[in-house]
């Protein structure tokens, strides 16, 4: 009896000193989960910052035209010389990304893929081809007759070349970094993706009053209010297919609308030039926030 009773005992012990292990492994890999997903929700802040510096660089770089425009002063035809600096700043620009992506964000994921690059451009570039056609009309009839006999090395570069380093670089740091840094900022909240469309969006409207100076304040308004909803378009476009040439192929096809000012001294923002990409490319925001909403 004795026996039994120390046996008995020794086992209530144990099964104790084994509920006490058990509830200590419990706690301790509660604890290993916690600061596992602290240290996930540090590295996403981390990245998150990094971005917001990345785009914040790229975005001087892009708008000062330093440092190339301090040394580099290329002359070649009749190209004006600024655009060369422009367009080394890109190339700049684009290896300090790709530093920053191999070593610092190496989990950003940009969206540059040829995964539903066609089936993007399939669904969503009819209305921007619409308006550029209209663009190309307008200026055409703000600026005839044209008074200058650029080059083809001028159109080239200032007409073409250029524009698909602008589309590549803006899409990339306002769509791929901006974008994607502020839905992440939003996390799961509802509409979490369009508040992020438009916020970088009214960034990047409000970056071309720069390039508007000097016009007319109509102008310099139109303008801002014209990119803002360009802004979204290519915003929800990118949020729909999550590639990322989608978005930059589209905006080099809206921008390459202006090649007739290489064709002109005069100008460009005539009152049927204004009143054209004003309504066309509100209509393009419109139907960007409409493929959001349509998604909800």
């Amino acid at each position: 009896m004795l026996l039994i009773i120390k046996q008995q005992s020794h086992f209530r012990f144990g099964s104790g000193v084994a509920l006490l292990l058990l509830s200590h492994d419990r706690y301790a890999i509660l604890d290993l989960s916690k600061n596992l997903h602290g240290d996930e929700k540090m590295q996403k802040k981390k990245e998150i910052v990094t971005a917001l510096i990345l785009t914040a660089l790229m975005t001087f770089i892009e708008m000062s035209a330093l440092p190339m425009a301090l040394f580099c002063n290329i002359e070649f035809k009749d190209i004006e010389p600024i655009y060369f600096a422009l367009m080394l700043n890109f190339l700049l620009a684009f290896a300090i990304c790709f530093l920053f992506r191999k070593f610092l964000i190496k989990e950003w994921n940009f969206g540059l893929k040829s995964e539903g690059l066609l089936a993007g451009l399939k669904n969503h570039g009819l209305p921007a081809l619409i308006a550029t056609v209209l663009a190309v009309v307008a200026f055409c009839i703000g600026l005839m007759p044209f008074d200058n006999k650029p080059t083809v090395w001028r159109v080239i570069i200032e007409g073409v070349v250029y524009y698909i380093g602008v589309g590549i670089m803006e899409e990339l740091y306002l769509r791929g970094l901006l974008q994607n840094a502020i839905e992440k900022l939003f996390g799961d909240r509802k509409n979490a993706t369009l508040y992020a469309i438009l916020i970088a969006s009214l960034l990047f409207g409000l970056g071309h009053i720069f390039g508007a100076l000097g016009q007319p304040i109509l102008v310099i308004i139109a303008k801002t209010v014209w990119a803002t909803a360009l802004g979204v378009y290519f915003g929800a476009v990118y949020a729909k297919t999550r590639n990322l040439w989608v978005p930059m192929i589209l905006h080099f096809v809206v921008d390459v609308g202006a090649i007739p000012v290489c064709f002109s001294t005069g100008n460009p923002y005539s009152a049927v030039v204004v009143v054209t990409l004003l309504v066309s490319y509100l209509l393009l925001g419109i139907y960007g926030i409409y493929i959001i909403k349509k998604e909800q």
